[in-house]
């Protein structure tokens, strides 16, 4: 409990770089009504945040094993907290704001500037608490979300990253969905609604209740009685198209072939 009577608002610092992290630390720790929960680099911070549940996020850009933007479209724009990204690039200063930072730091950085973003940044973390985000600016944010490009998928001894683009087909398993890539399946806790959500509609499909399709993975479409029909993908999974999704299917379909 902070001096003023309220919890310390909870701090993640993720950067590739030990260092900066300690500079990072080192800075917060002057501020009573934050606390550093934790700290690491990009391809850890994931489950961290899963974890810890922090209420801001100073968030390196570019590091080598996962950079920050690829890592908010690991976590999803539902987990992501209050966000200050810090950069040696100011090019990429406009993309953060985009997918919602509050603020960015350029290095090197002076005390006052990190002063001035942590204060913005505790301000929108108390907005997150009291449910007080701005609905226009929540919807504007929603609005240019682009389609998840990645998923990264928890192992016992070590995470992988996935790209959207090896899936060839995903399927439900009780609180879970299957992602089938090239033979393999992976487990993601997520719901097919939720999948069905964040993947790119021009390249994903749901054919059935329990089925989502990568387009770019369907060989022959066979009908069926009752106009149902069964999809062929190229490496020979066959899977069925549900009568009423079947428009829907054809539609997408299509667009995919003109595209080509």
């Amino acid at each position: 409990m902070s001096a003023s009577g309220q919890t310390p608002l909870k701090v993640l610092v993720v950067d590739d770089e030990p260092l900066a992290r300690e500079n990072v630390r080192v800075l917060l720790a002057a501020d009573p009504q934050v606390e550093v929960v934790g700290e690491c680099t990009g391809l850890d911070a994931p489950p961290a945040i899963a974890r810890l549940r922090p209420d801001i996020l100073f968030l390196d850009i570019q590091m080598p094993d996962l950079d920050g933007f690829a890592l908010l479209d690991l976590v999803g724009p539902a987990a992501v907290p209050a966000v200050v990204f810090v950069t040696a690039f100011d090019q990429y200063a406009l993309h953060a704001f985009e997918v919602h930072a509050l603020d960015y730091l350029l290095k090197p950085f002076t005390d006052a500037r990190f002063k001035a973003a942590l204060a913005r940044a505790k301000s929108q973390a108390h907005s997150h608490r009291q449910g007080g985000l701005d609905a226009s600016i929540s919807a504007l944010l929603q609005a240019r979300q682009a389609p998840r490009s990645r998923f990264l998928i928890p192992g016992r001894d070590k995470n992988i990253v996935l790209e959207a683009d090896q899936i060839d087909w995903i399927g439900a398993a009780d609180y879970y969905v299957s992602l089938h890539c090239g033979g393999v399946s992976h487990l993601l806790r997520e719901s097919m609604e939720e999948m069905e959500r964040q993947l790119d509609p021009e390249q994903f499909v749901r054919v059935h209740r329990g089925t989502i399709v990568n387009l770019a993975r369907v060989r022959e479409v066979h009908p069926l009685f009752r106009g149902g029909c069964e999809l062929k993908l190229t490496d020979g999974t066959m899977l069925k198209l549900s009568r009423d999704r079947r428009a829907r299917f054809e539609a997408r379909f299509a667009l995919l072939g003109m595209r080509r």
